[in-house]
Protein backbone atom coordinates (compact mmCIF):
# COMPACT_ATOMS: atom_id res chain seq x y z
CA UNK A 1 0.00 0.00 0.00
CA UNK A 2 1.31 3.75 -0.60
CA UNK A 3 2.12 5.62 1.89
CA UNK A 4 0.01 8.98 2.36
CA UNK A 5 1.16 12.24 4.40
CA UNK A 6 -2.17 13.71 6.23
CA UNK A 7 -2.49 16.75 8.66
CA UNK A 8 -4.84 15.29 11.54
CA UNK A 9 -6.41 17.96 13.85
CA UNK A 10 -7.54 16.92 17.69
CA UNK A 11 -10.05 19.17 19.65
CA UNK A 12 -9.32 18.12 22.90
CA UNK A 13 -12.74 19.31 24.88
CA UNK A 14 -11.16 18.44 28.66
CA UNK A 15 -7.83 17.79 28.85
CA UNK A 16 -7.46 16.62 32.41
CA UNK A 17 -10.40 14.25 31.57
CA UNK A 18 -9.40 12.69 27.98
CA UNK A 19 -5.88 14.17 27.56
CA UNK A 20 -4.79 10.26 29.28
CA UNK A 21 -6.76 8.41 26.79
CA UNK A 22 -5.90 10.47 23.72
CA UNK A 23 -1.83 10.22 24.69
CA UNK A 24 -2.32 6.72 25.02
CA UNK A 25 -3.79 6.77 21.68
CA UNK A 26 -1.07 8.50 19.98
CA UNK A 27 1.47 6.81 22.05
CA UNK A 28 0.17 2.77 20.07
CA UNK A 29 0.38 5.12 16.58
CA UNK A 30 3.74 6.46 17.73
CA UNK A 31 5.34 5.03 14.38
CA UNK A 32 3.00 6.91 11.93
CA UNK A 33 3.24 10.22 13.23
CA UNK A 34 6.31 12.45 12.31
CA UNK A 35 5.82 15.80 14.08
CA UNK A 36 3.20 16.60 16.85
CA UNK A 37 2.21 20.02 18.13
CA UNK A 38 0.18 20.51 20.95
CA UNK A 39 -1.58 24.01 22.13
CA UNK A 40 -3.77 25.87 24.93
CA UNK A 41 -4.60 28.46 26.15
CA UNK A 42 -2.74 29.90 29.11
CA UNK A 43 -3.00 32.81 31.43
CA UNK A 44 -1.39 34.29 34.95
CA UNK A 45 -4.04 32.23 36.94
CA UNK A 46 -5.20 28.73 35.14
CA UNK A 47 -4.40 26.67 32.04
CA UNK A 48 -7.33 26.03 29.87
CA UNK A 49 -9.28 22.91 29.70
CA UNK A 50 -9.61 22.55 25.99
CA UNK A 51 -6.97 21.95 24.10
CA UNK A 52 -5.52 21.20 20.26
CA UNK A 53 -2.84 18.95 19.06
CA UNK A 54 -1.76 19.09 15.11
CA UNK A 55 -0.24 15.56 13.58
CA UNK A 56 1.91 15.31 10.76
CA UNK A 57 0.68 11.66 9.54
CA UNK A 58 2.58 9.38 7.12
CA UNK A 59 0.61 6.24 6.64
CA UNK A 60 -1.17 4.00 4.35
CA UNK A 61 -4.64 4.29 4.55
CA UNK A 62 -5.41 1.61 6.51
CA UNK A 63 -3.33 2.69 9.65
CA UNK A 64 -4.54 6.27 9.43
CA UNK A 65 -8.13 4.94 9.20
CA UNK A 66 -7.33 2.64 12.10
CA UNK A 67 -5.95 5.68 14.32
CA UNK A 68 -9.12 7.55 13.50
CA UNK A 69 -11.39 4.87 14.79
CA UNK A 70 -9.51 4.43 18.35
CA UNK A 71 -9.67 8.58 18.42
CA UNK A 72 -13.46 8.17 17.70
CA UNK A 73 -14.29 5.98 20.65
CA UNK A 74 -12.36 8.46 23.17
CA UNK A 75 -15.25 10.91 24.36
CA UNK A 76 -14.92 14.62 24.68
CA UNK A 77 -12.60 14.90 21.57
CA UNK A 78 -12.98 15.41 17.70
CA UNK A 79 -10.42 14.36 15.21
CA UNK A 80 -10.91 15.44 11.70
CA UNK A 81 -8.35 14.37 8.83
CA UNK A 82 -6.70 16.62 5.85
CA UNK A 83 -5.12 15.14 2.64
CA UNK A 84 -2.89 17.86 0.59
CA UNK A 85 -2.29 14.63 -1.76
Amino acid sequence: MMEQTKIVAIQIKDRIKEANKTQGVLSKHGKIIHNRIGFHEVSNDVCSREGTLILHIQSSEDALNILMDELAVIGGIEAKSISFD
